[in-house]
């Protein structure tokens, strides 16, 4: 029977290396799957969907007006080997972007894998997000570490100097220079310090 999962951390934890193995795994067993991606993550290219440890791959992309069911039905009237709806950057989701791909799973009966960040460098939930945590059939929570060595659960956003911002657009696209993971007593804090934790 087909669920949703929403797999989520902080910035730089593997979402997209994780999202591009359970694909991969999908298509080595003879299975097909659609991978989408929001059309304002232009990092890599337009609809494309890369790791930072080098795997990528094409992916449809999706604005806010993009209608996830009528496209998946469509997809899944032409190709019976359609198994699995991936979903990258999953907090730009819309509420109603997120209820669409609980029909997916309870309509058309093809599992959906979200990956996406929680919050945002303010602390404070994404829509999507908020969707995909009330939504979603499991919850899979995917670790990293603050520079401190405890678990990171925020993302802090910083500047070209490297100091934290705490004001801004919600959106900004950006990777290791312009956010930092941080555990929840550092990023109230507001301390970036590396740690010699892990040094040689």
């Amino acid at each position: 029977m087909a669920k949703l999962y929403f797999y989520y951390s902080a910035m730089n934890a593997g979402k997209t290396t994780m999202l591009l193995q359970s694909s991969y795994n999908y298509k080595e067993r003879g299975m097909d799957t659609l991978l989408f991606t929001p059309l304002l993550d232009t990092r890599n290219g337009v609809g494309k969907i890369a790791s930072r440890i080098g795997l990528n791959s094409e992916a449809v992309v999706f604005d806010k007006n993009f209608n996830f069911f009528d496209y998946c039905k469509y997809q899944k009237q032409s190709n019976a080997k359609l198994a699995c709806i991936l979903i990258d950057e999953a907090q730009f989701l819309t509420k109603a972007q997120a209820l669409q791909l609980t029909d997916v799973v309870d309509h058309l009966n093809i599992p959906v894998l979200a990956y996406g960040l929680r919050n945002d460098f303010q602390g404070e939930p994404f829509e999507g997000s908020m969707a995909l945590l009330v939504w979603a059939d499991n919850l899979i929570e995917i670790k990293t570490i603050c520079h401190c060595g405890k678990k990171a659960i925020n993302n802090a956003r910083i500047d070209a100097d490297g100091n934290i911002i705490k004001d801004g657009s919600q959106i900004f696209i950006g990777d290791n220079e312009s956010y930092i993971s941080m555990c929840r007593k550092h990023f109230k804090e507001g301390i970036k310090t590396e740690s010699k934790l892990f040094s040689l």
